[in-house]
């Protein structure tokens, strides 16, 4: 899944109603499988139907499935032999087949608040279904496991046909996000504003919408084999973005004197027609894959810092104190350097992902 590639409108159909698909996959999962075990009359056919649901359930990403189908059948294994060990113990001594749940059990709860939460919860999950068996009746503990075993094997092959990329939805989204931005700086920067524009509420939705994304940066690094901090550092900047767009709008409407004198700043123009530009471009590049965007970008990023430095030189040369000019130039700049290193961080994951 390379970053190059573009989303397909298959693609977008699919991931813009990723939840939809996700209890689709379910449903035909659990009819498949009830139809498999009343074909093949498995005894104690409810119990593949249950570790299905609670296997496929959480599992939404390519990115995680086999690690935590893995873990869960692990879990699931370890389980079911431990429900063995102690309906065997019952045979001789009740005492000991409490002691030996009560240790599993702790272990189970010990490691549930650890690195492997879900596969501690199917061990205790697991023993609970094999010992409910009934006091040293081993070939019904024995189809339980098995049928456990085989509900996750299910998950799993069920999961892995057209599975959900973790990776496609981070790029739509951040792709989301960026226009968004551009959206957002557009309209608190036109000209055709008399007055500051209530945006608060759609900036706090957006940097809440961007946090969201961190959930996707572990699958999709796993999918894409890109480091972890490429992902991190874009998060950290894309968050960035959002503050100081919202500090740039405080210093352009800060003043009826200063906003007048901005506004009729031609170059200033220029360079906020330019920003928004290489925001769209960006936004181009996460959606469609097109690298000739970040040279268009890199060529529009250098004119914007130009212009800002002329600007700069012009207010000093007319000896301007205003503090939010000054501000505001200086936010402008330090967004197209946000936008630069962003452009540069994309051309890695460019160059990095992988199939």
């Amino acid at each position: 899944m390379r970053l190059d590639r573009k989303i397909s409108s298959f693609e977008h159909l699919i991931y813009r109603n990723y939840r939809i698909v996700h209890g689709v996959r379910i449903g035909l999962a659990f009819i498949l499988t009830f139809l498999l075990i009343r074909l093949l009359a498995v005894p104690e056919g409810t119990w593949p139907l249950i570790t299905l649901i609670v296997v496929m359930g959480p599992i939404s990403f390519w990115g995680n499935v086999l690690q935590r189908a893995l873990e869960r059948i692990a879990g699931t294994v370890f389980g079911a032999a431990s429900g063995l060990i102690a309906l065997y113990l019952e045979l001789y001594s009740l005492p000991v087949m409490l002691a030996w749940c009560g240790v599993v059990m702790f272990a189970c709860g010990y490691l549930t608040l650890g690195k492997r939460p879900y596969m501690a919860l199917l061990v205790g999950i697991t023993l609970a279904v094999v010992i409910g068996a009934g006091a040293g009746d081993i070939s019904i503990a024995l189809w339980r496991s098995g049928d456990v075993i085989f509900g996750s094997l299910l998950a799993l092959l069920f999961t892995s046909i057209y599975p959900q990329r973790a990776y496609v939805l981070w790029r739509m989204k951040m792709a989301d996000c960026l226009e968004t931005v551009g959206k957002i700086y557009g309209a608190y920067l036109s000209p055709n504003m008399i007055e500051r524009p209530r945006l608060e509420p759609r900036l706090k939705n957006l940097l809440g919408d961007v946090v969201k994304l961190r959930a996707l940066i572990a699958p999709a690094s796993k999918e894409t084999h890109i480091a972890k901090p490429v992902f991190e550092a874009v998060q950290t900047l894309s968050r960035n973005l959002v503050c100081t767009l919202e500090l740039l709008a405080d210093a352009y409407w800060a003043s009826r004197e200063t906003h007048f004198i901005m506004l009729n700043a031609k170059t200033l123009r220029s360079s906020q027609l330019l920003t928004q530009r290489a925001i769209e471009s960006l936004a181009n590049i996460m959606r469609d894959g097109e690298p000739l965007h970040a040279q268009v970008i890199a060529g529009e990023l250098s004119d914007i810092s130009a212009e800002l430095k002329t600007l700069m030189q012009e207010a000093s040369a007319a000896q301007l104190s205003e503090a939010p000019i000054y501000g505001y130039v200086w936010l402008s700049m330090e967004l197209a350097q946000q936008l630069e290193e962003l452009g540069d961080l994309l051309k890695v994951c460019t160059a990095n992902a992988q199939e």
